[in-house]
């Protein structure tokens, strides 16, 4: 595959310096992006530069991971609005080993190939270079009028903010040119790639490569992502969708990417997928025909869950869907986990009752009305059961009397009773 014309069509060239293209075409060539290391896990808003780093090394160049430990320490002003906290070096070391296992899901570090990827961690290279050392050697080549000049600090000393700007944030655009320099002179790093956000920190680099070596650098970026509703892209009600299946439950990732809209699934699939173009372009048109199956959304959340969980993660998302919405066995209910579960059933009514009422064994009518207040009365759940609307744990109840005990307990501990069709309410022994 050609890079830059894969790039084209799925609508992910933003910024690209002149001679890239040749470049690449011309040789294998090495290319970093620069993750930043404030969680032991990467989330959806990273998944793109994820993404472009997969595909530049399946169209046969060589990418390199750099790990921010040093700038980590900094903090990035591009796109940010005030000063970040900055991380010690224990959380560091702890979020840059979490990066490293994800990212090795994603690209080829071991095979021995050319283009194998490479990780690196600027700390390696930074913890030894004094403040002197580094304003003499690398500071001197860049100005600070060309410094300021870039959109990241002017608008950081315009009228949208009474801030302003350290000066620590404002050597991090220096600090990532050296990075730059550093992986050019080391590795023969020729590209640096990156959101568009990063333009004015990826063409310093290219300058000071360019000043301090004579040599000749290239620059990608590619368009931050957006929803169409004007929404902040991976952000839900309840924080970031992570990689990390302990921080997001692949259920919850997998609904995430299901509940896209039409206009971003039509974006996302080109973006967050390894599917060629006529199959998109096939995908696109069925969905446009038939938006009410959500083919685009169904197959958006199945590529994107395998890649970053498993193929099993995926079937077991699919069945828990199906459980929410009536459809699952009992089966499907004994066998899920505890973290899907509690996923699948987030917000639903939870009662607590005594461990020991249900090792002796409880009849429904106690457990239900008196124990865990669900139904209002004895008559209620009666009323219920006799139009047969009742289920427990997935099981048509038949009889209000019904002894409840361990071996009704899902996980060890729960139990789940259904009103109609849709309405849940689940018993939790403690």
């Amino acid at each position: 595959m050609n890079f830059i014309d894969e790039l084209q069509w799925r609508g992910l060239v933003h910024d690209v310096m002149p001679g890239t293209a040749d470049q690449l075409n011309k040789e294998m060539t090495s290319g970093y992006i620069g993750f930043d290391p404030t969680a032991e896990s990467l989330h959806v808003g990273s998944f793109a530069q994820i993404m472009l780093l997969k595909r530049f090394q399946l169209c046969g160049h060589k990418p390199i991971v750099l790990v921010g430990g040093a700038t980590g320490m900094i903090g990035d002003p591009s796109g940010k609005s005030q000063e970040r906290n900055l991380l010690d070096s224990a959380t560091l070391q702890k979020n840059l080993e979490g990066i490293r296992n994800q990212l090795s899901r994603f690209l080829d570090f071991d095979s021995g190939n050319p283009n194998a990827a490479v990780m690196v961690n600027n700390y390696d290279w930074m913890k030894n270079f004094s403040f002197l050392d580094f304003i003499r050697d690398v500071g001197k080549h860049i100005t600070v009028n060309y410094m300021m000049a870039k959109d990241s600090v002017k608008k950081r000393f315009g009228e949208e903010t009474k801030e302003g700007m350290s000066f620590t944030e404002f050597s991090y655009q220096l600090v990532q040119a050296y990075d730059y320099l550093w992986l050019y002179k080391n590795l023969g790093c020729r590209l640096q790639m990156g959101g568009s956000d990063q333009w004015g920190n990826i063409t310093t680099g290219v300058e000071l490569i360019r000043r301090m070596t004579g040599g000749e650098a290239f620059a990608l970026t590619i368009p931050l992502i957006t929803k169409a509703d004007g929404s902040k892209f991976g952000k839900t009600e309840s924080g970031n969708v992570w990689l990390d299946s302990k921080l997001t439950s692949p259920y919850k990732f997998y609904q995430f990417w299901l509940n896209t809209s039409d206009d971003d699934a039509e974006k996302y699939i080109k973006v967050f997928t390894l599917l060629d173009q006529s199959t998109v372009d096939a995908l696109v048109e069925e969905h446009r025909r038939e938006p009410h199956l959500r083919k685009l959304q169904k197959m958006l959340a199945r590529e994107i869950t395998i890649m970053v969980h498993s193929e099993e993660d995926y079937r077991k998302a699919v069945e828990a869907s199906e459980l929410l919405f009536g459809n699952a066995t009992t089966e499907t209910l004994m066998s899920m986990d505890e973290d899907t579960f509690l996923s699948v059933f987030e917000g639903v009514p939870l009662f607590e009752v005594s461990r020991q009422h249900i090792a002796e064994g409880v009849p429904l009518s106690t457990l239900a009305v008196e124990l865990a207040p669900i139904f209002s009365s004895k008559g209620e759940l009666r009323r219920l059961v006799t139009g047969g609307g009742l289920s427990l744990n997935k099981v048509r109840v038949e009889n209000t009397e019904l002894p409840v005990s361990n071996s009704h307990l899902l996980n060890g501990k729960y139990i789940l009773i259904q009103k109609g069709k849709k309405s849940y309410s689940i018993i939790r022994t403690v």
